[in-house]
């Protein structure tokens, strides 16, 4: 296979989930509803224990899911961190579930996740191992203290906002008044979810899409 963007995730205090059983359903339908919207190159699924994994052909697909994917387990009280990597992978025995692979995508998405396992990077969400990794942890870096330091009802938005809806579907997917939402915008979820797109834009496709890309109030 050619190189891929690769993603290693596991659930953060997995051991101190009051019920491990419900936080793994979870982690199950949030995936699904992932893939349906950033499609991967290999099933972004549930692999052993409380890890989860995935391959898109993009780091802005590969980075745009697993944000999604943690604001989908947010939302059910449960977080999640992600290693991001970047190189060729094997797959073993391809009908098996979870895929049984290796490689050098895989390996390096393995040490991005073992980086946020040091103690000083306990409280970072993302890391990722690979070309013009500067750039991309930078991105995540920020990303992930703009996301930490909204409220629930502002990663709702954010959620709805980066799986492609504008201002106006996220006010009436959750009953809330186009000022409410565009305040909200204005304060954080829209400068994240611009840079989500821009990541995850081939050239030319933010000016392109709807009016959604702005921060203002027609997006």
């Amino acid at each position: 296979m050619s190189a891929v963007y690769t993603v290693i995730g596991d659930l953060v205090g997995s051991r101190d989930l009051p019920d491990r059983a419900a936080a793994q359903k979870a982690v199950g339908e949030v995936l699904a509803g992932v893939s349906a919207i950033v499609p991967g190159v290999q099933p972004f699924e549930a692999t052993v224990g409380d890890e989860v994994q995935g391959a898109f052909a993009t780091i802005g697909g590969a980075t745009r899911a697993g944000l999604l994917a943690r604001l989908g387990l947010l939302a059910r009280g449960v977080d999640l961190r992600c290693g991001y990597g970047h190189g060729e992978v094997t797959v073993h025995e391809a009908d098996r579930r979870p895929l049984l692979q290796d490689g050098p995508g895989w390996w390096s998405a393995r040490e991005a996740v073992d980086v946020l396992g040091q103690p000083r990077r306990s409280g970072q969400r993302s890391w990722y191992v690979g070309p013009d990794a500067g750039r991309v942890v930078g991105y995540l870096l920020v990303r992930d203290a703009l996301v930490d330091r909204l409220t629930d009802r502002h990663r709702e938005m954010l959620a709805l906002a980066v799986a492609g809806r504008t201002q106006a579907e996220v006010a009436d997917a959750l009953g809330l008044s186009r000022s409410a939402v565009s305040q909200a915008f204005a304060r954080g979820v829209g400068a994240v979810r611009e840079a989500v797109l821009l990541l995850d834009a081939e050239p030319g496709t933010v000016e392109g899409m709807d009016e959604g890309v702005d921060v203002g109030e027609g997006a």
